[in-house]
């Protein structure tokens, strides 16, 4: 095993022993998680959940009434989110690849090739790759890494840095440092969540972190 999947695999041990599971993404039905996955665009986890709320109590969890409803209702229910009318164009163009694609039948969606089914993802308004892997990880179980704000900020600071600063090169990075498998991914990224919001902001509070005695930026 190299360094850096060793460095990895530590990150992960730590962030673990700290934090514990996180199971996420929370939500009903995998249709909630791709909701989810648009509302929380630039927007605060506690404002996409007023937001779902509104959606179940309209009886509009399912592609089929987010469809029926106008854009400007779809709006109004979802307006918590912020950025309302243009997430409620969002959400009209998914559930409308969910119409064309499979009749609007996840499982059938579900069991494309995953670099097939995130090209399709991507092509729809609105998703951009961290929504689409989100998508892919969390609703469809496939092994894609997510990556965020978070997981950049704390890589740089970790000293885990791609060769390239893109969004594929991060990914790639993660993916192929470590094992490929849904869970152990899963809570990767919620766990570097957890600790990006928690102590490793942009002014970092580094001595409430779990990972200070490996971190570059703490040892500088």
């Amino acid at each position: 095993m190299n360094n850096t999947k060793q460095k990895l695999l530590e990150i992960y041990r730590l962030l673990f022993q700290q934090y514990g599971p996180q199971r996420w993404w929370p939500g009903d039905s995998p249709f909630e998680v791709m909701v989810g996955a648009i509302l929380t665009q630039s927007a605060a986890w506690q404002n996409v959940e007023k937001a779902i709320t509104n959606l179940k109590t309209a009886g509009a969890m399912s592609p089929s009434a987010v469809r029926d409803l106008s854009t400007c209702d779809l709006a109004q229910l979802i307006r918590p989110c912020g950025y309302y009318h243009a997430k409620a164009l969002k959400l009209k163009a998914l559930v409308r690849w969910l119409s064309e694609s499979c009749g609007d039948n996840l499982g059938q969606a579900f069991v494309m090739d995953t670099s097939l089914l995130r090209q399709q993802l991507l092509a729809v308004y609105g998703i951009g790759p961290e929504t689409a892997d989100s998508i892919l990880l969390y609703a469809a179980n496939k092994p894609v890494f997510v990556i965020d704000s978070y997981t950049r900020r704390i890589s740089a600071r970790l000293g885990l840095i791609p060769k390239e600063d893109s969004y594929n090169a991060y990914q790639a990075f993660f993916e192929n440092n470590l094992p490929q498998n849904v869970t152990l991914f899963n809570e990767y990224h919620a766990l570097l969540v957890r600790l990006g919001k928690d102590v490793c902001r942009k002014q970092p509070v580094c001595e409430r972190c779990c990972l200070r005695e490996i971190c570059r930026l703490h040892q500088l």
